[in-house]
């Protein structure tokens, strides 16, 4: 009985195998099986028609072949017959949406140095790249056909490159407003679309409408602006010229904050808490912004607490599974869930410190369905203050007379006192834009440097712009740059030019914050510079990139008293260059440095000794 239960079951697996063999050659199942969406009682089949691969149902995309070669990576794919794509450039790398054939679920590295990951699946393959890419910036498409008769897709990336597709597939390129969202920038979904999916949904969804985000609208061009003669050095972002499609498209905000109020470091829930188990937070990722959402039931309790590595938020009256996630973004480096005996603790460590106005921003939203709130957080380093001063904080305490014997009689309010001389130097001006992003450098930094004269004069300082409309003091750069230069001579306390930083379009989202500039033109000018940069940051709550000194800049060097230059942000930032067009953000960049000009005068950090010998 054993031997012909043995070999009854010899036989059928003999047969099993033959059959395979017959038709395919291979008794190894090599592809994943073709799989139907479950149909779900009572639930309405909202998912879109299958792909018909038509003689192609064994057909699979993916498994990219690469190579360096300097400093263009070159990744090819295999095209089996009757798969079409598209290619969409994104600010992360390029996405390649499939049809007609199954893309084989990837994650892998590095595959070369201007491709930093590869992720496919779910009829998508990305190609992430360190450097963002435009519709002909950062990358090459192009196909060809092998020896054996097969097509491939040959795909080049360097941040020098430029050409886009070929004229060949210049049909298959996409922009992000045509299609869904790039991978790995789009804006949080949490906050327009609905509550966590769960099985009953529609495998595939639609992206909310927020994702379709165009480039902002280039600035009006301007003639070009002079030249300067060789050896004549300019401030870091002057050089940069406009990026040829417009700034990047500015961050997403919050629905319903109101920049001008801080965001609340504690909430709660309507309803009664339950204990209910939390679902993994969510992240949508934008341009030098991440939005991190959490999914809140009914009557939990939250508090969030900023540092110097990044967010705590505290939740009571729920439960979460201990979980941890790395790599997230630049600006969310990783995240951690924690039980605790009350609720759960969610840790967000940041690329920078944040402060309880500064780094981040909260909102506690509504469920969009369900009984679900939403408690989203963006996060960046490039978000500061933009809460409104109050009248009682833009006075400044009066600054003491200098005795005629040290300065200058000029403007004298006695017999043997004046007031002491500032320089404000705005940067730029006539046919010179200077930086052009999310604004013009001239007009901000002149609008800047009215609102510090203006608090400077009030509390007793005699100030001399170096223009007041917009023109400049001479049609030649370099004669307009030693003119400026030499408003700082004996007889003034402080000259301070002010100016708007810039990136250019491969490295736009790594420009962000302010930084102050010192040449060894004077032996306190370095001190000057410190006091400056310190007393706008702690009134702008803004990133500090420090104090520079690297190059010689002409209008520093020039002076013969102490002197800083002030970059007060970026403009080719996507939330930095938001901060620009904020009037409160720009009253508190004035504050700051008006602030940091009278702590020089009453402290000696001027040319000839602390005026009036006072105090602060």
């Amino acid at each position: 009985m054993k031997q012909k239960i043995i070999f009854l079951s010899s036989a059928l697996l003999l047969g099993l195998t033959t059959t395979g063999l017959a038709q395919g050659g291979d008794p190894f199942v090599r592809e994943v099986p073709a799989q139907a969406a479950p149909a779900l009682q009572g639930v309405p089949s909202a998912a879109p028609a299958p792909i018909k691969l038509t003689g192609v149902q064994n057909a699979a995309f993916g498994m990219p072949r690469s190579s360096q070669n300097g400093g263009t990576t070159r990744v090819v794919f295999d095209l089996p017959a009757g798969v079409t794509y598209t290619l969409t450039p994104t600010f992360s790398g390029l996405r390649l949406d499939v049809q007609g054939a199954r893309v084989v679920p990837t994650v892998s590295g590095k595959l070369g140095e201007s491709v930093s990951e590869y992720r496919a699946g779910g009829g998508q393959a990305t190609l992430i790249t360190p450097f963002p890419l435009s519709l002909t910036g950062g990358w090459q498409a192009t196909e060809a056909l092998i020896g054996t008769g097969g097509r491939v897709l040959i795909l080049d990336f360097g941040a020098s490159l430029s050409g886009g597709a070929s004229a060949e597939l210049g049909k298959l390129v996409r922009t992000v407003a045509q299609g869904s969202a790039p991978s790995g920038v789009a804006p949080a979904p949490a906050v327009t679309a609905p509550a966590p999916m769960t099985v009953a949904m529609a495998p595939k969804l639609s992206p909310p409408p927020l994702l379709s985000l165009p480039r902002a609208a280039a600035p009006a061009r301007f003639p070009p602006a002079p030249t300067p003669a060789p050896g004549i050095t300019l401030p870091p972002g002057d050089s940069v010229a406009p990026a040829p499609g417009g700034p990047l498209p500015p961050a997403p905000t919050l629905p319903g904050t109101n920049p001008e109020t801080p965001s609340a470091l504690s909430g709660q829930v309507p309803g009664v808490a339950t204990g209910a188990m939390l679902t993994p937070l969510r992240i949508g990722k934008n341009p030098g912004q991440t939005r991190v959402v959490l999914d809140l039931p009914p009557g939990t309790t939250y508090r969030i607490v900023p540092g110097g590595i990044g967010l705590r938020v505290e939740l009571s009256g729920v439960s979460v599974v201990p979980m941890v996630a790395q790599n997230i973004s630049p600006e969310l480096r990783s995240w951690r869930a924690e039980a605790t005996l009350n609720g759960a603790t969610f840790t967000l460590l940041t690329a920078a410190p944040t402060t309880a106005r500064s780094g981040w921003r909260a909102q506690l939203l509504p469920p969009a369905s369900g009984e679900l709130s939403r408690l989203a957080i963006d996060l960046s380093p490039a978000l500061a203050d933009l809460t409104p001063l109050t009248p009682q904080q833009k006075l400044l305490a009066t600054v003491p007379a200098i005795p005629v014997t040290r300065g200058t009689a000029i403007l004298a309010l006695s017999a043997s006192y004046v007031r002491p001389r500032v320089v404000i130097d705005p940067g730029h001006g006539g046919r010179d834009p200077g930086a052009v992003g999310a604004v013009v450098e001239k007009e901000t930094v002149l609008d800047v440097a009215l609102r510090v004269a203006a608090l400077l004069r009030a509390a007793g300082v005699d100030v001399v712009l170096t223009r007041d409309q917009d023109g400049a003091l001479n049609a030649d750069k370099n004669t307009d740059l030693n003119m400026r230069a030499r408003m700082g001579t004996p007889g003034t306390q402080l000259f301070v030019s002010i100016h708007v930083n810039a990136m250019d379009a491969r490295n736009a989202l790594r420009g962000y914050g302010v930084e102050t500039w010192w040449n060894p033109n004077h032996p306190l000018s370095s001190s000057l510079a410190a006091l400056l940069q310190a007393s706008v940051i702690n009134e702008t709550g803004a990133f500090s990139q420090g104090l520079k000194n690297s190059q010689s800049l002409a209008v520093l060097r020039g002076s013969r008293i102490p002197a800083a230059l002030v970059e007060i942000g970026y403009t080719s930032h996507p939330v930095d260059g938001l901060n620009l067009q904020d009037t409160n953000y720009r009253d508190r960049v004035a504050l700051g440095i008006a602030q940091g000009i009278r702590e020089a005068l009453v402290s000696g950090i001027v040319d000839g000794g602390a005026v009036g010998g006072a105090g602060k």
